[in-house]
């Protein structure tokens, strides 16, 4: 059998061919992390093709436009109806190319897919609704002020390779429901999730142009199609975020950027040590720790240090990390990228050499097919660490003493990233207290992570983690251009602010003005 008949079914990996210079398709293979072996091949597409789909894209937008919220709810309806009835053959498309536990895709991917579908169906109407606006200034005494939000068009979404639903297509939902035409391009690892949902959409009816995805590298036609959108939503790395962002400043096109984390995990002396310890080591391992909000580097106060290392360290011991061959046959998976093996080799070699200590994992095996790192502990870790100080993105859990709280606070926000945070305590007045002095965009007290499904909640970062928000009103409004309507049907014959100039119109405005603001008390 072929590599292309081992694709799998849910995968439809054809797309339009790309020539290259002697005229032939140019083609990439899928690999399967977890075995190292090619699962599909999908086209290559450069600057040319962005092109095309960007004149394709805006020539179907204003029909998409028009049909107006509950036209376009419709088809959404109609996808979420489609990803519960399919929930395994989306779940086998995205453990195939990532390589990520069943269950991981379950409950981050899937389940966000059907809840993404419905919540932005349901609400983008209100959200987007024309609002009528209060003004103060006597000179609009009379009018009506109103504000819209008008799609901006066409929408490019550069996705990462972690979630190619969550963090992919699914920046795509709200900016279709806005009214936008939307260019996609997955991550070049992971494409399959993005062409089987296009698949998918076309079929519940939206019209042909309106969502297409182009599968190439980020450095090509990623690049194309920052210059060629109105718009640009990107996932990924911090320096790749800061190149887009310039990029869109150039062409002055509004940009939203989620990157990098390096999130910190508070742990109190008087908090429940035994639901901390899950919460800590769930966080830091799902996804094989692929995550931008992952527990990246926990801080314990001394008082509950080593029993809360204990009981980390009898868990993590008990983690299968195994091929995923279907549900409750791992807990962490592959990772889904070669390179982050190195990186993550990388960090933990630092801190040993560093004088941290291995509690759990820290072996790979060199002989194994795929990609892979066991789930390891770390104790004994400081700031000098590069497991401490820069994102790793791989399955391990650095646990560091504190003296107390303050040193705790100090250390989570001595950080470039500011993304999510977590503080772990029984006094709940103390946690939101703590939780307000760190300089994350969200903070869990007694969770992690799972804030991330409040879709009804902006998520973004502080600091290098990022521009912008998905979820809640901005999750939705930054796919638009708001516009203020003044409307004037009551007014003066003669406004005294307009020519001639008189004295008479002078002083009429002097007392104008003392009479709205220059009345009340002055300290």
């Amino acid at each position: 059998m072929s590599t292309q008949e081992q694709a799998p079914k849910t995968a439809d990996a054809a797309a339009t061919a790309a020539p290259s210079t002697d005229g032939t398709p140019v083609q990439k293979a899928v690999i399967d992390p977890a075995t190292g072996q090619t699962i599909a091949w999908v086209d290559e597409l450069g600057a040319e093709a962005a092109a095309v789909a960007a004149a394709r894209g805006r020539a179907v937008q204003p029909a998409w436009e028009a049909l107006g919220f509950e036209g376009r709810a419709r088809v959404m309806r109609r996808a979420q109806k489609w990803v519960t009835d399919h929930a395994d053959e989306l779940i086998a498309t995205i453990v195939s190319e990532t390589g990520k536990a069943w269950e991981d895709a379950q409950a981050a991917e899937v389940m966000y897919a059907a809840a993404a579908f419905g919540h932005w169906a349901d609400h983008a109407a209100d959200l987007l609704a024309d609002e009528r606006i209060k003004v103060s200034s006597p000179l609009l005494k009379g009018k009506k002020v109103l504000t819209r939000h008008a799609p901006l068009g066409l929408v490019g979404v550069i996705a990462p390779w972690n979630y190619p639903f969550t963090n992919g297509f699914g920046d795509c939902i709200p900016a279709l429901m806005a009214g936008n035409s939307v260019l996609l391009k997955p991550a070049e690892k992971t494409p399959l999730t993005s062409l089987l949902m296009a698949r998918v959409l076309k079929e519940c009816g939206l019209p042909d142009g309106v969502m297409q995805v182009l599968t190439g590298r980020g450095s090509v036609l990623g690049e194309a199609i920052v210059d060629v959108v109105d718009m640009i939503m990107f996932t990924g790395s911090t320096p790749v975020g800061r190149r887009i962002g310039a990029r869109a400043g150039e062409r002055l096109i509004p940009c939203s950027l989620e990157l990098g984390g390096k999130d910190p995990f508070i742990v109190c002396a008087d908090a429940d040590l035994e639901r901390a310890a899950n919460h800590a080591l769930y966080y830091s391992m799902f996804n094989t720790g692929q995550t931008c909000i992952s527990v990246e580097r926990v801080y314990v106060e001394a008082p509950a240090y080593d029993e809360f290392v204990a009981k980390v360290a009898k868990k993590a011991a008990k983690l299968r990390n195994d091929r995923p061959t279907g549900p409750g046959t791992t807990e962490v998976g592959a990772l889904t990228i070669e390179s982050q093996v190195a990186t993550v080799t990388e960090h933990v070699d630092d801190a040993v050499a560093k004088g941290a200590t291995i509690v759990a994992g820290g072996h790979p095996d060199p002989d194994r097919a795929g990609w892979w790192y066991p789930p390891t502990v770390l104790t004994n870790v400081d700031h000098t660490m590069e497991c401490m100080t820069e994102e790793t993105f791989g399955p391990t859990l650095p646990i560091m003493k504190v003296a107390d709280v303050e040193e705790a606070i100090r250390l989570a926000n001595d950080s470039p990233y500011g993304l999510m945070a977590s503080v772990f305590t029984r006094d709940m007045e103390k946690g939101e207290q703590i939780a307000r002095r760190i300089q994350a965009g969200s903070v869990h007290v007694n969770d992690a992570l799972i804030g991330y499904t409040a879709l009804e909640a902006p998520m973004g970062g502080w600091k290098d983690s990022g521009l912008g928000a998905r979820h809640g009103a901005p999750g939705i409004r930054k796919y638009t251009n708001s516009q203020t309507l003044i409307l004037s049907k009551y007014h003066l014959k003669r406004e005294p602010q307009v020519y001639p100039y008189t004295g008479r119109g002078y002083k009429l405005l002097g007392r104008i003005t003392r009479l709205f603001y220059g009345r009340g008390a002055r300290d």
